[in-house]
């Protein structure tokens, strides 16, 4: 199926940031009560044209008037809008590296999702993942080092031709930089989409940002909202992490307290969440006081350190050692997307790359 053809306007060259040579201590971060509902752990990602909106908590509801679209297309408020894209998982076709998949999902991005707004390409930094497997050496563990990390020359050329700038830290995760950049740019006054089939990116989803998903049984970008969040999980954004430490993430190596502690279920922890707002607004008062039954209270006070421990793992960092450029907020010169993409698949094709 050839690539749809892309529109063509003017050009601006960004240069990449020099790498960080250390990695600031996490920044804490804060905790706000939010209403929960026990929902199924594995549920799929809803696309906005499948998505129902239930009535939302009482924490999202004076959002609606933001997110009301029709079909698959985002809500349009007054805020310009960036877009970061997470490379990584887009140079994939399964476990395989596919410079085919990533031209595809390239080609279309530009095409249907960011038109001319601004696109800034992040990739992980060498050892981006050490930082994690400190803490928790099961954390991808199942990942050889080295393999799916870093960024291919031949990609990295494709996004420079097409004006994108790109943007690695040393010592950190593309997921990290994204976060910190995504909340400078919520600074200025912009809104975000992230592009990335990442789960970790649903932490930072609000009014201003939104993801944008690659969906390969449909072959194409999908924009999950804050309203689509609230419907598939019942719950508001800021309190999921603090659920995942509980439930943990098999995909990322990181088990939850079950192991532990095998009568600790999803609707205990929602049950308790639902009281106290928080991770660590529960284990404060556990210290101090009863907070439920004897099984529940002996868990949250022995395994308090286990369930900070999964929280540090699993939040994106907002400390990394970047700063937002200026340029990287102008419109994108699109004018060489068609010739650039053409010509990078048919070397594709030929075998040539």
């Amino acid at each position: 199926m050839p690539l749809p053809l892309l529109p063509a306007v003017g050009a601006l060259t960004a240069a990449p940031l020099a790498p960080a040579t250390a990695a600031p201590a996490a920044t804490p971060l804060r905790y706000r009560p939010a209403r929960l509902r026990a929902s199924p752990s594995t549920a799929s990602s809803p696309s906005t044209s499948a998505v129902s909106s239930p009535r939302p908590p009482p924490s999202a509801r004076h959002s609606r008037k933001h997110l009301a679209g029709r079909g698959d297309a985002p809500a349009r408020p007054s805020k310009d809008r960036i877009f970061f894209l997470d490379v990584n998982p887009i140079c994939f076709r399964g476990s395989q590296r596919s410079l085919g998949a990533f031209a595809r999902w390239l080609a279309l991005f530009f095409a249907h999702v960011s038109l001319r707004d601004p696109v800034v390409a992040v990739f992980d930094g060498a050892g981006g993942n050490e930082y994690r497997r400190r803490l928790m050496p099961s954390y991808k563990a199942h990942r050889t080092r080295g393999v799916g990390t870093g960024a291919d020359t031949r990609v990295v050329d494709v996004l420079r031709e097409c004006n994108v700038p790109i943007v690695q830290v040393d010592g950190y995760e593309a997921d990290d930089v994204v976060a910190t950049l995504t909340h400078q740019v919520l600074q200025k006054g912009y809104r975000v989409a992230i592009g990335s089939p990442d789960k970790d990116f649903k932490q930072l989803i609000s009014e201003d940002v939104q993801l944008v998903m690659p969906i390969p049984e449909i072959g194409r970008w999908s924009f999950y909202t804050l309203r689509h969040y609230v419907a598939q999980y019942k719950c508001d954004p800021t309190a999921d992490l603090s659920l995942r430490c509980f439930m943990g993430d098999e995909a990322d190596g990181v088990p939850g307290i079950q192991h532990l502690a095998p009568g600790f279920g999803r609707k205990t922890a929602v049950k308790l969440l639902n009281k106290h707002g928080s991770l660590e607004n529960l284990l404060k008062t556990a210290a101090i006081r009863t907070v439920g039954k004897e099984y529940a209270q002996d868990v949250l006070v022995k395994h308090a350190d286990y369930l900070r421990k999964n929280y540090e793992v699993l939040s994106l960092r907002r400390d990394v050692n970047v700063q937002l450029d200026e340029r990287w907020l102008s419109t994108r010169d699109t004018c060489n997307d068609t010739s650039v993409l053409s010509n990078f698949i048919l070397k594709f094709n030929e075998g040539k790359c």
